[in-house]
């Protein structure tokens, strides 16, 4: 809009009163009277040395800038809300997993009272059961809790009112598509997300919006040309015109000569005026005006002003220069540091599923021991133990990874992808 003509349109109305110049034939008289007038002003720059442009395309990159800096903080939320959707799943897995157990240790107890009872174990294997199965009771219910903490969080990210009733949907952590980290090289990953990221592209976009402006600060310290037109009219009510004439032919006076008067008339006759007020809409026609023409503007005082100006333009360039430099690094940073994660999350994951087999074998072994009599309760609940500590690994390794994952296909531009 900036670029299009100036159009300005004023009206004014007054009472003016004392010594004023009396419009009929100029002279200075005291009264007072109205007056009212239009104006209508138009200007347009021909050229100011690409000033305006630059600025309204600095202007535009500075609201793309804006916009990127929106889709920087949804990207921000949706891994928020990933990250709590994953913890409400490894919560669920924790809980299902801790009731396995219960049930297991339930089941246990219920066999061995019923041989403490025959009398074939002492009741020390039964005590040591029951307090197995409190111990399980409890790690049950903390899961649960940590499942309905982990809801009310996600809830709140997405800004939805806790008393609501919500369902999370909880595929087999399996089902979730992971890449092959093998095709997630952080060069090539970091080479991504420079162009998809959006805090890049913030940086991206502000460096050029300050290049255009410090070309439009430079343009101000030049010489503008410009074209400018006015039209205008007034009314004074005091205003008059002619609105008769009657001839003179009257002596002007008497001359007397050897005693005899004699009148004196004028060598031609001359003419008496009346006047009358000009009506408003015939004052406007009569006193309607227009003028053209071309305006040279050169800035003189105010040069050390738009220097000044100019310098912080540049400086303003480096300086955000500087912020994509270090935003740059520590993108790189953070992406060959999810990157190592990563690797040793799935590594991780590896090591405790070997756990977990070993724990499973040596449970299985250790309950027909028992089942037997060759193997005391004590020695029972802590291959158990053993055991539920070792699926719970596995489980908090598997999503632990999946979650480092899904950061690094984040920073490739694929968004958060859970099923």
């Amino acid at each position: 809009m900036s670029q299009l003509p100036s159009v300005s349109f004023s009206t004014n109305a007054g009472l003016s009163s004392g010594r004023n110049q009396d419009p009929t034939n100029f002279s200075l008289i005291t009264t007072s009277y109205l007056s009212s007038g239009y104006s209508l002003q138009i200007g347009m720059d021909i050229f100011n040395w690409f000033s305006k442009r630059n600025n309204i395309a600095g202007n535009e990159l500075d609201l793309q800038a804006a916009n990127a800096a929106v889709d920087k903080l949804r990207n921000d939320i949706a891994l928020n809300v990933a990250n709590a959707y994953l913890n409400i799943l490894l919560t669920k897995e924790q809980a299902n997993i801790a009731a396995v157990q219960l049930q297991q240790s339930q089941a246990q107890l219920t066999n061995t009272r019923k041989l403490v009872n025959a009398g074939s174990l002492p009741e020390l294997n039964a005590s040591e059961l029951e307090a197995q199965v409190a111990r399980d009771s409890a790690n049950f219910i903390q899961a649960q809790t940590n499942t309905v903490q982990n809801t009310i969080l996600l809830k709140a990210l997405m800004n939805l009112d806790p008393a609501q009733p919500f369902e999370v949907e909880a595929p087999p952590v399996e089902q979730i598509p992971v890449e092959n980290i093998g095709d997630l090289q952080p060069d090539a990953v970091y080479a991504l997300a420079l162009t998809n990221q959006p805090l890049q592209k913030v940086n991206k976009l502000k460096i050029e919006a300050s290049k255009k402006y410090v070309l439009a600060s430079r343009a101000a310290m030049y010489p503008t040309f410009s074209l400018y037109g006015n039209l205008g009219t007034t009314y004074n009510n005091q205003a008059r015109e002619v609105t008769g004439v009657s001839p003179v032919n009257a002596p002007l006076g008497k001359v007397s000569v050897s005693g005899t008067d004699y009148d004196v008339f004028p060598l031609q006759p001359f003419n008496n005026f009346t006047y009358g007020n000009i009506g408003y809409t015939n004052q406007l026609n009569q006193n309607f005006r227009q003028s053209v023409g071309i305006n040279l503007s050169v800035p003189i005082l105010q040069g050390w002003n738009l220097r000044t100006q100019y310098n912080r333009s540049k400086l303003n360039v480096e300086s955000l220069t500087l912020q994509q430099d270090l935003d740059n690094y520590t993108l790189k940073q953070n992406i060959y540091q999810a990157y190592t994660q990563a690797t040793a999350a799935l590594q991780k994951f590896e090591a405790n599923k070997k756990v977990q087999q070993t724990a499973q074998r040596s449970f299985d072994f250790a309950q027909k021991r028992y089942d037997i009599g060759l193997l005391n309760s004590i020695d029972l609940v802590t291959s158990q133990n053993n055991l539920y500590r070792a699926k719970l690994d596995v489980v908090y390794a598997q999503f632990d990874y999946v979650f480092k994952m899904k950061v690094l296909e984040f920073y490739k531009g694929q968004g958060i992808r859970l099923k």
